[in-house]
Parts: C-alpha cells; sequence; structure tokens
C-alpha cells in the first residue's frame, strides 16, 4: 500500500506543477502508464527535495520489485565481451549507453517504447536536469557520433552514456556507417577516460532510427574489437538486446 501512496502522490504532484486537468486512475497499470508520461512531458526545471526524496524512494522500489541482473552474473560469449537480452535499465554495470536525441533530454513522447524514454523515465527527473546543464553549457545540439557521460540516479548502474546516432533516411551510406562506429568509439573513450570497468551498449540507431540491424551489429563487434586491440583496454562489453532478431545476429556473429 505505502508504493500505491507513493505513487498517487508523484501524480498529484506532477499534476499540479503541469496545471493538468485528470481524474487519477483507479488500477495499477492505468497510474503507472500516467505517471510515466507526466514524467516523459515534464520540463528540466527546478524540483523540491521532498518530491525526489518520494520520487527516488518510488523507483527504487520498483527496480527492487522488477529485479536486477547483476554483470557478474552473465557469461561472456568471448573474452570480456557479453551478449545479454533484457532490460538495460535493470543492469547492474558500470556504464549503460543511451541512444539519445539531439537535445540530450530524453524523449517527450508520453510512453514511447524507445530506450531513451525508458532511460530517463527510470532514472528520475534529474537525469534531464543534468542533461540540460550540460547541453546550456554546450550551446548547442549534440552532434551526431559523440557522447556525454551523466550520472545514473535510481538505475542500478553508475554512469549513462549518450550518444546520438545517424538516422538512415534511405540508402545506407559509407558516411552513416562511419557515423555509428564514432559512436561506439567515442563511447569507448568516455569509458575509459572515467575508469569504467563495463559498459552495456543497446543498440545504437536500430528501430526508430532505421539503421539495418544486421549492418549495425557488424559496425558495433568490428569497433569494439579494434579499440580494444589497439588500446589493450580490459573493458568488459555487454551488447545489450531487446529483440530476439538482435540477439541471433549478434550470437551468430560472435559465436
Amino acid at each position: 500500500m505505502q508504493q500505491d501512496n507513493r505513487r498517487i502522490q508523484l501524480i498529484k504532484y506532477l499534476l499540479d506543477e503541469g496545471g493538468y486537468r485528470s481524474d487519477i486512475p483507479n488500477d495499477v497499470y492505468s497510474q503507472k502508464r500516467l505517471l510515466r508520461a507526466l514524467f516523459n512531458v515534464r520540463h528540466p526545471l527546478p524540483v523540491s527535495k521532498e518530491f525526489l526524496l518520494l520520487q527516488d524512494e518510488y523507483l527504487q522500489e520498483e527496480l527492487k520489485r522488477k529485479g536486477v541482473t547483476d554483470i557478474d552474473s552473465l557469461t561472456p560469449i568471448a573474452p570480456d565481451i557479453y551478449v545479454w537480452q533484457g532490460d538495460i535499465t535493470a543492469l547492474r554495470c558500470d556504464g549503460i549507453v543511451n541512444a539519445a536525441n539531439s537535445q540530450l533530454l530524453g524523449c517527450f513522447c508520453p510512453n514511447h517504447g524507445c530506450i531513451d524514454n525508458a532511460i530517463h523515465t527510470f532514472a528520475g527527473v534529474q537525469l534531464r536536469l543534468e542533461c540540460a546543464r550540460i547541453m546550456d553549457a554546450q550551446g548547442c545540439g549534440e552532434p551526431t557520433g559523440q557522447a556525454k557521460i551523466t550520472k545514473a540516479y535510481n538505475l542500478p548502474c553508475k554512469y549513462v552514456l549518450h550518444t546520438v546516432g545517424p538516422i538512415v533516411y534511405g540508402e545506407l551510406t559509407k558516411e552513416l556507417e562511419d557515423e555509428l562506429a564514432s559512436c561506439y568509439l567515442a563511447c569507448l573513450k568516455l569509458a575509459d577516460e572515467n575508469s569504467l570497468q563495463s559498459v552495456a551498449f543497446c543498440c545504437i540507431s536500430t528501430g526508430e532510427f532505421h539503421f539495418p540491424n544486421e549492418r549495425a551489429a557488424e559496425i558495433a563487434i568490428q569497433t569494439v574489437k579494434h579499440y580494444k586491440q589497439l588500446t589493450g583496454s580490459k573493458i568488459k562489453i555487454v551488447f545489450n538486446v531487446f529483440k530476439d532478431k538482435d540477439y541471433e545476429i549478434y550470437t551468430r556473429l560472435l559465436g
């Protein structure tokens, strides 16, 4: 009951803050969707300590109920390389990679199924606030193929690495392939610069950005292997997949 009360209090706060007129649904599923939607559309504005405390308690309890997978429980498919099919927001490792947009503020579309939406939802509003500070200091959108690092807040990982992948509108070109490789390389360099021991990569630019899954996986694996060979980096790499198709591709290419 305590978790139900937290959820209702968070919804009331965000409805009042945004000036929204809405009844709170009676069922838990609809309440969770409403709360996520309110998180998604909230702009990076100052927030009270009381709200953050309540939000953090709620998100930590949700994570506990969902369950956490530790990287140490995974079996490598190659030296220091893993393929894992699961929810990246429930993976405990040093860093996870977010396929971000150029605003770097997360997905504002209510209840959208993209990884950017999920990461910002379950990290909490602090993540959007930190990203906003980074972007204000930068003064422009995040270029394709680069990366930024933030804290992870209520996620079980320590850090989030945000990278903007290329969008494929028509024919796949060498330039688009190079930009995707740059995403992986930028994240790897940033991870080593910050002494991360493990990083989980999502399937950058596939899905909403229409990069062909097979070619994206080839580029991801080639870039990671070449970086590790060139630098001698011992960083553990998890290729996190959600779809069965991507799991088949990565296990075949690595196996």
